[in-house]
């Protein structure tokens, strides 16, 4: 316990950028405002300039034919990195993922399921053929090792990624005119600058701004990096519900000129129109936040997150049946026998 409160002191003094937590929103956001003539326009352009295919890779090995959101259940991993010109100045070496959000759609229900993953989880990294902490996959490997090790971990494909650096979080925040949050604690944080304390939140129901909701989303000062998962969802439902609403139409054109500076994505524009219909079911996007089970550990003298076995496989049976995968496979597979 002594060596545990030790190892959380210092990891208040480390300067730790967390990125993202709309990620799951901007693909529905960009789908539902996609179909307003201009916006339409500016979507399209945004996406074609954000587009990066993953070098050597067309689809997942787990799938048997390619899929398309606007027919299939999908997965999209969203990678949320610090490449900042702060980090570049200060030479902080490879860029990490600093935040994982896996999200699942199901095409005929119209749900989606957001699953956190802690960055020090300890999994096996295929491109490095041994365990080490989630967050190092990219530094291995990039956007491609990263997808792989979620593969690896939890055996469903990973159709897409998302990647982006915590710049246009801000952006989108403040475009929206900021976010309602109920503040859990009082806090003290470094901004995106990482001039330290330069924000101070205080508890309770008030107006977040960019800087604010992005030093509230990457804490971990107070609690863990369970917590700070769930308290990331949660901020990602506030800014789609800001987003989703009337008021926030017009605020659309910026927001993408935020989003599409700072991100890449292998999706295409025509992919990414099949996620209007999640945005616009009646009631709103039926989202279910899914967590992963663990404990702290020290392995070598480095501390890890232990992923609970348990909790994973009934993580990765959730997942499955989101996405019908075996079903899925079955019906690829009839596919190849009749052409």
């Amino acid at each position: 316990m002594q060596n545990r409160r030790v190892y959380m002191k210092k990891r208040k003094k480390r300067k730790k950028i967390w990125t993202f937590v709309l990620l799951p929103l901007l693909l529905l956001l960009i789908g539902g405002g996609a179909y307003a003539t201009f916006l339409f326009n500016k979507a399209q352009s945004v996406i074609q300039q954000s587009f990066e295919q993953i070098d050597g890779r067309e689809k997942s090995e787990k799938r048997m034919k390619e899929v398309d959101p606007n027919s299939d259940n999908i997965s999209v991993l969203f990678i949320g990195v610090d490449d900042s010109s702060i980090r570049q100045e200060k030479g902080m070496g490879a860029v990490r993922s600093d935040a994982l959000v896996l999200a699942t759609f199901n095409v005929k229900d119209k749900t989606v399921k957001l699953l956190s993953i802690p960055r020090d989880s300890y999994v096996y990294i295929p491109i490095e053929k041994k365990y080490d902490k989630i967050t190092h996959a990219h530094a291995y490997g990039g956007v491609k090792a990263t997808v792989e090790t979620v593969e690896e971990l939890l055996d469903i494909p990973v159709d897409y990624y998302v990647k982006m650096n915590f710049e246009a979080f801000v952006d989108v925040v403040d475009e929206l005119g900021g976010i309602e949050f109920d503040v859990p604690y009082e806090i003290r944080e470094m901004d995106s600058n990482d001039r330290k304390n330069a924000i101070h939140l205080k508890p309770g129901l008030q107006t977040l701004n960019g800087e604010e909701a992005l030093a509230l989303a990457r804490t971990r000062k107070y609690d863990n990096d369970i917590e700070r998962g769930k308290r990331q969802q949660e901020l990602m439902k506030a800014i789609f519900k800001k987003a989703m609403s009337i008021k926030s139409l017009t605020k659309f054109d910026d927001i993408m000129e935020a989003v599409g500076k700072n991100m890449t994505t292998n999706l295409t524009f025509e992919e990414m129109k099949g996620f209007f219909a999640y945005a616009t079911k009646d009631a709103g996007a039926n989202i279910e936040t899914l967590h992963l089970k663990g404990e702290d550990a020290r392995i070598s003298g480095v501390y890890y997150y232990r992923l609970d076995e348990a909790a994973v496989d009934e993580i990765k049976q959730t997942l499955k049946t989101h996405l019908d995968v075996s079903s899925y496979q079955a019906r690829t597979e009839q596919f190849a026998q009749e052409q």
